[in-house]
């Protein structure tokens, strides 16, 4: 087993999906699959609810989250915060509460050194809304929490066979091109480069940068986005001294021999990156959060209401979040030692 001090924590994410069955389910897998201790914050009626449900499962109440690693071998330790019926794949306000309350406890568990690493569950955004949470997601209130400005907070889509970053997110497609500039180009890979020297024993990357347009805009023929803006980005990398190549034909970026000549794919847009990676490694995706001061990762799934409570949900997400989240914070360990 992984010995990472002090335990991992857990963010319930929303409790009407699958979020909490899978970390319950992770626990129960504890020993074949080597996790690290970690304890959950949510709600402790709720999860006994679930594993109820699930055989072998036992949860167990602490008052702090240094008490997780006495009780992990034996019950998945529970942090509460509130009393909840379990009632899935039916979201709900006061669902919702918890959810928020359990990430904000969470958070600043990580940011205050009490946990390694931080592992969020999937939320419902807009039920999160409701109750006022104000952020465009978790990566963003992750962020604000720890004192770092979003656009510094990069997302990575990392699996066995693969590693992206996209630069656009959530946003239309007519939007990208607007929002592609040189410098944003330019802070997130040496961002990511940097995560993945600390957290990935990476310490000279290399990195591939796929164009925007079809066939990396033919010379300008399809596009002038690859000159004017993706290969200027590359060269300023370059003179710094990391090892990017592109702007590269995303069309022929992800065969298996494209992939062995490179360690991180920037992608321009959301699904140029997630569409490769979850065709790759879709139930091992893990979603990390480069350029914070702490660790955290997430399963690369949401809330999958309606699969909540059939048993059909696969902890392999889960399970891949939880062993990166403690791989991660064993290296930071190491170099501070």
């Amino acid at each position: 087993m992984t010995r990472v001090r002090p335990p991992l924590v857990a963010s319930l994410g929303d409790p009407a999906g699958i979020g909490p069955e899978m970390l319950i389910k992770a626990w129960t897998a504890r020993g074949p699959e080597r996790l690290a201790p970690f304890a959950v914050v949510g709600s402790l009626s709720l999860m006994q609810a679930i594993a109820d449900n699930v055989p072998l499962a036992s949860v167990r109440a602490v008052d702090r989250l240094e008490q997780a690693a006495d009780v992990f071998a034996d019950a998945l330790p529970v942090i509460d915060i509130g009393s909840l019926a379990y009632t899935p794949g039916a979201p709900s306000r006061e669902g919702a509460k918890i959810a928020l309350a359990s990430l904000e406890r969470a958070t600043g568990l990580a940011r205050d050194g009490e946990a390694s690493a931080l592992v969020t569950g999937p939320i419902a955004k807009a039920e999160l809304q409701d109750v006022g949470f104000a952020h465009p997601g978790q990566t963003e209130f992750v962020a604000e929490a720890c004192g770092i400005a979003p656009q510094d907070a990069v997302m990575m889509l990392a699996g066995p066979s693969l590693k992206v970053v996209p630069m656009t997110v959530h946003v239309s497609l007519a939007s990208v091109p607007g929002l592609l500039t040189r410098d944003l180009i330019v802070s997130r890979i040496r961002i990511a480069a940097k995560a993945l020297a600390r957290d990935f024993a990476l310490p000279e990357a290399r990195v591939a940068v796929a164009g925007l347009n079809p066939h990396a805009g033919e010379q300008g023929r399809m596009g002038r986005e690859e000159i004017e803006i993706i290969a200027p980005a590359v060269e300023v990398l370059r003179a710094g001294g990391l090892d990017v190549v592109g702007p590269l034909a995303g069309d022929t970026m992800f065969h298996a021999a494209a992939r062995a000549n490179y360690d991180l794919a920037v992608c321009m847009y959301h699904d140029q990156a997630l569409i490769p990676i979850k065709a790759l490694d879709f139930d091992r995706g893990v979603n990390v959060t480069l350029g914070l001061p702490i660790i955290r990762t997430s399963p690369d799934h949401g809330t999958a209401f309606s699969l909540a409570g059939t048993g059909r949900a696969d902890a392999g997400p889960t399970i891949a979040a939880l062993r990166m989240a403690a791989e991660c914070a064993e290296r930071r360990a190491e170099q501070a030692a």
